[in-house]
């Protein structure tokens, strides 16, 4: 089962070290104001004169960092505006694809803490059950099924408040060898299936004085495009045309509700299992846990907001400003084209955990 094993740069010593990590902690260090002006006050408490070049330097650097996290503070408030209110025992949490993985996560987490939590899912969930978790077996794909549980969460937990939309599958083949079953329901569950839920718990969202909160999740595919994976792609991109559409409707006619649009690189689930990162520095696959953090903290402090993991995730969409040729040289030198050689697919991801059950099997 040697074929299913993580690729090794994943598993040696150096391979938590990445371009984000280095980023987390400048942003808590050198980068943060705080650390900055504390600097300068260590100058003067060894009698260092203001005119002295290096109080002088260091006071500009702080001034510099703290004008910088200013700029920051003001252009969240203006895309995003004012956060609503969140209390977490009449929060009614709805996720799709919740059964396992990140869904399954997030549900644990909130359902500990005293939300009341739905998952919707085709299969059992993979614990069993879990803490203030109610399951309600739903194929996300049928509009008939997603409004009959839209109603019966309604009628057992209360107007849902958060929507989280997680359910996605990957086929992981060329166009070509596609067939239309495997077309239909990709865009299916990773495009219309958003539709559907939309329409069925908006109107309870609306209905709830809280307001609330809409995830919704996405590649960076959706902005790439890959080799093998056309379907995928395309949905990725639909999804992310329609949250930035639903944002701007929802501001004219419902601005107690909240929009956060979480753009992902590689996740360390099955969903890409076998798909190998080309630098696990400049491109590190992301842990569901980080993840689910920064989702978490998002709907905690009723924030709308725009999440990019890793790194380049938040400045993918500038791709499309570089030259023809500089886009080509881009997509060698990352092998977004080629990455896929090597995706055996969740059902090998089970089959190897099976064999081996100290290889990861977390889906999303």
């Amino acid at each position: 089962m040697d074929a299913y094993q993580r690729p090794p740069t994943r598993d040696s010593w150096f391979a938590p070290f990445s371009i984000d990590l280095v980023l987390k902690v400048l942003y808590v260090t050198f980068l943060h104001p705080f650390v900055a002006w504390i600097v300068v006050l260590c100058f003067r408490a060894e009698h260092m004169a203001w005119e002295a070049i290096p109080i002088r330097v260091s006071i500009a650097y702080a001034c510099i960092v703290t004008v910088g996290w200013t700029l920051a503070a003001v252009n969240r408030r203006i895309a995003f505006g004012l956060p609503r209110e969140v209390d977490l025992s009449d929060e009614v949490i709805v996720i799709t694809g919740g059964a396992s993985g990140l869904g399954l996560l997030i549900a644990e987490v909130y359902g500990m803490r005293g939300a009341s939590v739905a998952v919707l899912d085709v299969k059992e969930m993979e614990n069993g059950e879990a803490r203030g978790v109610t399951f309600y077996k739903c194929d996300v794909t049928d509009k008939a099924q997603v409004i009959k549980a839209a109603a019966d969460i309604e009628r057992d937990l209360g107007p849902p408040t958060v929507l989280i939309n997680n359910a996605a599958i990957v086929n992981g083949k060329r166009l070509l060898d596609l067939d239309y079953d495997e077309i239909d329901r990709t865009l299916s569950t990773n495009l219309a299936a958003h539709f559907y839920t939309l329409k069925a718990f908006i109107p309870g969202i609306a209905r709830s004085e809280l307001g609330g909160t809409i995830v919704t999740i996405t590649s960076v595919l959706g902005e790439l495009g890959a080799a093998q994976l056309s379907d995928y792609a395309a949905s990725k991109a639909g999804v992310s045309a329609l949250h930035r559409s639903l944002t701007a409707e929802l501001k004219a006619s419902h601005p107690g509700i909240r929009t956060v649009l979480v753009t992902l690189g590689q996740l360390s689930t099955p969903l890409f299992y076998g798909v190998q990162t080309p630098s696990s520095f400049f491109a590190p696959v992301v842990e569901p846990v980080d993840v689910a953090k920064d989702i978490i903290s998002a709907i905690d402090n009723g924030r709308a907001e725009s999440i990019g993991m890793p790194l380049y995730a938040r400045w993918v969409a500038w791709y499309h400003v570089l030259p023809a040729s500089m886009q080509k040289l881009a997509r060698w030198a990352s092998g977004v084209d080629t990455a896929m050689a090597t995706f055996v697919g969740r059902k090998a991801a089970a089959a190897a955990s099976k064999e081996k059950p100290g290889v990861l099997i977390e889906t999303s």
